[in-house]
């Protein structure tokens, strides 16, 4: 990694920086699982593909219909600003 400048870049040179910084073809990226029993991160991941339906089974209709409510009226307030 580059040493910190107490100067200011020039703006062109800082955007080119940043570009090549971001699309580094060796930077391959952290693993969020790296380290971690595969197993259960497997098992974790299918608990929470089956949480949301498992959810919605549950709720009676007249929950659905407010929870889809509010999410409308969370759309329409968001791009009403």
């Amino acid at each position: 990694m580059p040493k910190r400048s107490s100067k200011p870049r020039d703006t062109n040179a800082l955007a080119k920086a940043i570009v090549d910084q971001s699309t580094d073809p060796d930077d391959t990226g952290d693993d969020p699982h790296e380290g971690k029993n595969p197993a259960a991160v497997e098992l974790g991941r299918l608990g929470g593909k089956k949480g949301g339906r498992a959810r919605a089974e549950k709720l009676t209709p007249e929950e659905r219909s407010e929870i889809a409510r509010k999410a409308a009226q969370a759309r329409w307030r968001k791009t009403s600003d």
